[in-house]
């Protein structure tokens, strides 16, 4: 009976088997997302803004661990511990009439301790600092933050341009097929020559090249993406949003390096970093100043538990540095190269923002005129197109003035989807030379 159970079984789980197997070969469904959607999703999982974060509350415990100094500090000790002396080396000799060791004898003690810091800038100085350290991460992570926010931006309309191309691509090959259809009937009838269909054939054949080039460049964007994104490798993703052009305000050159200067966070970063280099000098000039300490223990001290007895040390310490070996100077030395250094950064920083501010409204000026041009060169194109394919249908001319007016119709779509990209990219680094990524593109 079992001999005859066990192959059926064994055929029910490879029958169930082999009719799952084409479920774990799907692909998982594609995934459509609109920019602002892209963004959002990079903010939350991208692993640069993850680093970013980690760094934050790794600055943010450095602080609680500066504030800890300051606080009181105690502990509570229970030890027994049995000892044995030598007397002689207590003395420096063995003297005569005493023995040359004590004990062993046991000695018990339980009981707290604590110490408190009453005056000590040098403590105070190193917490204010660590909070313009956590004030700098703070900058740093919203710079991550801002770079990534870039970097999805830029790849999404790279995206979208191919996207644009392949559909450009793709009505191009309508056309030339069509083309081709009505070169190859005049030659049927009579009208058209063989060169006529030959040269439709060439040019159809060209477009769907360019169709295949296009498709290809769409799909390395959004292999890009994904990556951005953090997604599963095998995750598709389709687009959710248009090529298309938005209307902005009127921006000056000044107003737009203004608030550069204001809204970085490079420069937030880098007054949080100079503020951290003065304290630090201040910290380390207080440290010639003398710290008062208060400390104490209580506890029961004894032969064993049984015999201890209430003991108990309380004292005040000051500490007066005399000579420390030139390090207090060359701590205030390092603080003064530290904040001479940050201002040299801060300097380039201010030429590199004033640049990519100049920079991106002199480029959004451009690309919105540049759309105005293009759309009226498609315009005109497809007119061309028409006449051309209407005067070769009488037989007004052969489809020479056919195919240049195709070549003219696939520049000015070109153009077209360049100036759109050109133009929404100009409006992405104006955002981001003013520091204003997140606040456009993810709010």
């Amino acid at each position: 009976m079992n001999k005859q159970v066990f192959p059926m079984i064994f055929g029910i789980v490879i029958t169930a088997f082999l009719a799952a197997a084409p479920l774990f070969s799907q692909q998982q469904p594609s995934l459509r997302l609109t920019l602002r959607e892209a963004v959002r999703l990079a903010l939350k999982q991208n692993p640069q803004i993850q680093m970013a974060n980690l760094k934050l509350a790794e600055s943010e415990q450095d602080r609680a661990i500066a504030r800890s100094a300051l606080l009181p500090q105690a502990s509570f000790e229970l030890a027994t511990r049995e000892e044995r002396i030598n007397l002689g080396s207590s003395f420096g000799a063995n003297l005569p009439g005493i023995p040359h060791h004590a004990g062993p004898f046991e000695v018990f003690q339980s009981g707290p301790s604590f110490s408190m810091p009453i005056f000590d800038l040098t403590l105070w100085r190193s917490w204010q600092a660590s909070h313009q350290a956590v004030k700098a991460s703070e900058a740093d992570q919203e710079t991550v933050r801002e770079q990534t926010v870039s970097l999805v931006v830029s790849q999404y309309l790279a995206a979208l341009r191919a996207m644009a191309q392949v559909r450009a691509a793709q009505s191009r090959v309508d056309l030339a097929a069509a083309l081709y259809a009505q070169a190859a009937n005049l030659e049927k009838n009579g009208v058209g020559t063989n060169l006529d269909t030959v040269r439709a054939n060439v040019q159809l054949l060209n477009e769907k090249q360019g169709l295949l080039v296009a498709q290809t460049q769409l799909k390395v964007a959004l292999y890009g993406l994904v990556q951005l994104l953090h997604l599963e490798p095998r995750q598709t993703v389709e687009l959710g949003d248009e090529m298309s052009f938005f209307e902005t305000p009127e921006i000056t050159l000044e107003r737009s390096i203004e608030r550069a200067y204001a809204n970085r966070p490079e420069m937030k970063s880098l007054a949080s970093q100079e503020s951290a280099a003065h304290l630090e000098k201040r910290s380390a000039s207080a440290s010639r100043l003398p710290k008062l300490t208060l400390g104490g223990l209580w506890s029961y001290q004894g032969n064993s538990a049984a015999s201890a007895i209430p003991v108990y040390t309380y004292q005040a310490s000051v500490d007066f540095p005399l000579f420390t070996g030139g390090r207090i100077r060359a701590d205030m030395a390092k603080a003064d190269i530290e904040i001479r250094k940050i201002g040299q950064q801060r300097a380039q920083l201010q030429d590199q923002i004033a640049l990519e501010a100049k920079t991106a409204v002199a480029q959004l000026e451009s690309a919105r005129s540049q759309v105005d041009v293009a759309n009226q060169g498609v315009d005109l194109a497809r007119r061309e197109v028409v006449q051309a394919r209407e005067r070769f249908q009488e037989g007004v001319t052969n489809n020479i003035e056919v195919t240049a007016a195709q070549d003219a119709l696939a520049r000015a779509n070109d153009n077209q989807i360049e100036a759109l990209y050109r133009y929404n990219q100009a409006r992405a680094d104006l955002a981001r030379a003013i520091g204003q990524m997140e606040d456009l593109y993810a709010n």
